[in-house]
């Protein structure tokens, strides 16, 4: 995706879409949890971030901005719903998946550390691993609609370890900041 470098962003519909998503997060932090409202705005949520970028491709809006507006929804999304989850899946899950989500977010502030070190930004990839890993953790509500979920949570863990890891390698091995690196073993 080719990204303006342009300092005079002009707002767009990708944009509004990915604003919708940080609306629809602060909005699931008032809602009851097993409610058919709060599923309906977490679909909701879900499907702004997979249309976002799709439209500012389609529509040649892509972005610095957008690239970074869209990772600070993704953060907030997935940090309310951690906060909303979290009390019903520490009940649930065993104490390694903890120990294992723990070891992820270690890996993970790695990579933010060293691409802040390396690049002087904050810069998070949208690779096929983290595409992955953000799919597969939407998918867990709904899951746990139906079971358990800890052979699932587990799955998860284990997209998310390789996702941060190779976050991780690129940020650690390539010279320059690529916005745009699907996997580690992708050429320039």
């Amino acid at each position: 995706m080719k990204r303006s470098k342009s300092e005079n962003h002009k707002w767009n519909m990708a944009d509004t879409v990915t604003t919708l998503r940080i609306a629809a997060s602060v909005f699931l932090l008032f809602l009851p949890l097993s409610s058919a409202g709060f599923l309906g705005v977490y679909t909701l949520a879900g499907l702004t971030d997979a249309l976002d970028g799709w439209l500012a491709r389609k529509t040649g809006t892509a972005s610095e901005f957008g690239a970074r507006l869209d990772s600070i929804a993704d953060l907030l999304f997935y940090a309310v719903v951690l906060l909303r989850l979290f009390p019903v899946l520490r009940k649930m899950l065993p104490a390694a998946i903890w120990y294992a989500v723990a070891g992820i977010l270690l890996v993970r502030l790695a990579a933010y550390a060293t691409a802040a070190v390396k690049y002087h930004r904050f810069a998070a990839l949208h690779t096929w691993l983290n595409k992955l890993t953000g799919a597969s953790i939407f998918l867990l509500p709904y899951v746990l609609a139906v079971s358990s979920g800890v052979g699932y949570s587990w799955a998860v863990c284990g997209f998310a370890f390789a996702a941060s890891l190779e976050e991780c390698v690129i940020h650690f091995c390539q010279p320059d900041y690529q916005a745009d690196r699907r996997f580690v073993f992708q050429r320039k």
